[in-house]
């Protein structure tokens, strides 16, 4: 009985002894093959990276007419769409419809329309749809007449307010009326931003505040060009407008260009 005894207790110790080995086998097979997926999740996170990197690279400039231009062989016939005064009554509504017809731009704002939290969120969901946000200064002043300290608070705190909504400062500064001075110059430089005016825009001029107007004369003005830098307003005609105005632009064969591919300072 007890070399039966015996001999079940060696096939018992025999078969722990493979069963340890067994686990063994198995968590090294499974600590490979998360080793795996860890350098493969790494070389696709280097492909996101560098795809990211070079979709980033810039393809364009603005030239000393306000005029985006290509580097090297960009798509020449493009222009640009820019929209001031955001987010007043109809900043949100144009988003929606440029978010529809797939066209990018730039909102540039004014820190006097984001004075609540429901304003805050406007703007949040204009950068979310992917829209760049440029500074238009706080208060919409017209900046040569005021002194350089009041003319650095406009710009600045207005930047400090974007960042704090959309966690990003403006890369683009257009100053009311076009109307800049030296001192603008210095601080947009200081703060990172390319200066942009315009080629043309006319929703301001009592002539131009229709819908069929406001189209008619961004689709067919003389003044349209490759580059064409183009400015409009949140305003209700423009607003109206926007869709025809794009599709009149599309159907003269004209591209919309990324202002996330034009080349900052």
């Amino acid at each position: 009985m007890s070399g039966c005894s015996q001999s079940s207790d060696n096939v018992n110790e025999e078969n722990s002894t493979n069963e340890i080995k067994d686990e063994e086998k198995r968590d090294n097979e499974q600590d490979n093959e998360t080793d795996d997926n860890e350098e493969s999740a790494e070389e696709d996170d280097g492909k996101e990276e560098n795809e990211s990197e070079k979709t980033s690279e810039p393809l364009y400039e603005v030239d000393d007419t306000w005029s985006i231009v290509p580097i090297d062989n960009a798509e020449e016939k493009v222009v640009l769409l820019t929209i001031d005064d955001a987010p007043d009554k109809y900043g949100v509504e144009m988003a929606h419809t440029l978010n529809k017809l797939d066209v990018p731009a730039i909102f540039f704002v004014n820190g006097h329309f984001l004075t609540t939290p429901e304003k805050e969120d406007e703007l949040r969901g204009i950068y979310e749809m992917g829209f760049m946000i440029g500074n238009h200064t706080y208060n919409h002043p017209f900046l040569p007449d005021l002194t350089e300290e009041k003319q650095s608070e406009e710009i600045i705190e207005l930047n400090d307010l974007i960042e704090d909504i959309i966690d990003e400062r403006p890369k683009f500064f257009r100053a009311p009326n076009g109307a800049n001075t030296d001192h603008t110059k210095q601080v947009a430089d200081e703060e990172n931003m390319t200066l942009m005016n315009w080629s043309y825009g006319y929703d301001w001029e009592e002539d131009y505040q229709t819908k069929e107007a406001i189209t008619d004369i961004m689709v067919n003005t003389e003044l349209l060009t490759a580059g064409s830098n183009l400015l409009m307003h949140d305003r209700e005609w423009t607003a109206k407008a926007l869709e025809d105005i794009v599709n009149g632009l599309r159907e003269q064969g004209y591209e919309f260009v990324d202002p996330k591919l034009i080349k900052t300072d």
